[in-house]
């Protein structure tokens, strides 16, 4: 005797809709699994077909309520199909958590109250005390939207995750019945910040052959003197990486440094980061393209980040440092207003070896001062 699986219950926070999957979900499913993220971040089969998404929504996800392995949900939004959610049931009071989204609703905030529902209906419902969010490192977005329901990242699994054959390195992160659904922590962006002669935006995929350019630079090389030699196209994803994930612990953020955007050239001139960020400082670092040196472009780019460190992180000072003889890196900082507070000896590592530093600073009420000074002038 064929034994039916348990009514799915149906949830609703008033604008989105879990519910059972069927037969009106076949076409959006269908559309969710061949688009090009959902490809590269889950292990749904490629290519996927009609069949196989009739075969998800009318047999396994039905299947998986059934022998009790997964509570698995279509998502409404706005009377259409948005995706699908599950919690994979683990025992012991554990689940892992499961959801894609259709392209059409991704970035409305749809996914996540979807996933509040579905979290909240677990603990509630299902017994579960501990939450369990994994996925392949690089894929943000996910990270983002586990963030924001309030898991805490807790490590990387090193090739730990089948995708495709291959095994990846994997985020895993818990949510506990007794956790706070809301963010630990901040995550930082790098909005475009615009001055007179300079604009700092987000770096893109774009930016990773001037990276190169500008990171296989002999000056930059000497300087920088644990930068990769030589410098690849590896080396410039990997710190883009690094950057990425500083602004996800909320302790850095990172801009490309190029024309104003009236000039329409958004070519990669530099790039300046904010990092070591703490409720009191923070620390500035730049470098340029060398085809950018000597015109005072990261002079207005050092401005506009320590304005934007005082004006938009809070903190009290900004932190500067530089080779003792690296003249040209100090012209920068001196230029915007930063004091020297002394030397640190063999404080940085050059090419040729270990190197004196120079310590600058500036204290938010002298930058506040020297600002207004600047306009009544």
């Amino acid at each position: 005797m064929t034994i039916a699986p348990p009514p799915v219950p149906t949830l609703t926070d008033g604008d989105v809709v879990l519910r059972a999957l069927g037969e009106q979900d076949v076409e959006g499913c269908y559309e969710q699994c061949i688009d090009p993220l959902s490809v590269r971040w889950t292990t749904v089969p490629t290519p996927f077909t009609h069949q196989d998404a009739r075969e998800f929504c009318l047999e396994i996800a039905p299947g998986a309520w059934a022998d009790g392995s997964q509570w698995i949900f279509a998502v409404d939004s706005e009377g259409r199909y948005a995706g699908n959610i599950a919690l994979r049931d683990e025992g012991l009071g554990r689940a892992e958590i499961a959801y894609g989204s259709h392209p059409a609703v991704r970035g409305t905030g749809a996914m996540e109250k979807a996933l509040r529902m579905l979290i909240d209906w677990g603990f509630a419902a299902m017994g579960v005390r501990t939450v369990i969010w994994r996925a392949n490192v690089g894929n943000w977005a996910s990270r983002k939207l586990a963030w924001r329901l309030g898991f805490t990242l807790d490590g990387i699994l090193r090739q730990s995750q089948n995708h495709r054959g291959d095994l990846v390195d994997a985020w895993v992160g818990t949510l506990l019945v007794t956790d706070q659904r809301e963010p630990k922590g901040r995550w930082l962006s790098a909005p475009p910040v615009d001055g007179e002669t300079v604009r700092l935006r987000p770096l893109t995929d774009a930016d990773v052959p001037r990276i190169v350019e500008a990171c296989s630079d002999e000056r930059t090389q000497h300087w920088l003197g644990q930068m990769p030699t030589p410098y690849g196209a590896d080396d410039a994803r990997a710190w883009m990486h690094l950057n990425t994930e500083g602004q996800a612990r909320g302790a850095k953020v990172t801009w490309a440094v190029t024309r104003p955007a009236r000039d329409h050239d958004d070519l990669l001139l530099g790039a300046i980061n904010i990092f070591d960020i703490s409720d009191i400082d923070c620390e500035i670092g730049y470098w340029a393209h060398p085809d950018a040196r000597g015109r005072g472009l990261t002079t207005a780019a050092m401005r506009l980040a320590t304005a934007y460190a005082f004006e938009h992180l809070g903190v009290r000072r900004v932190r500067a440092f530089a080779a003792l003889e690296n003249a040209a890196s100090r012209h920068v900082i001196e230029s915007v207003g930063l004091t020297q507070t002394g030397i640190e000896r063999l404080g940085t590592t050059l090419r040729t070896g270990p190197a004196d530093l120079a310590l600058y600073d500036v204290l938010v009420e002298e930058w506040t001062a020297r600002s207004s000074a600047s306009e009544v002038r």
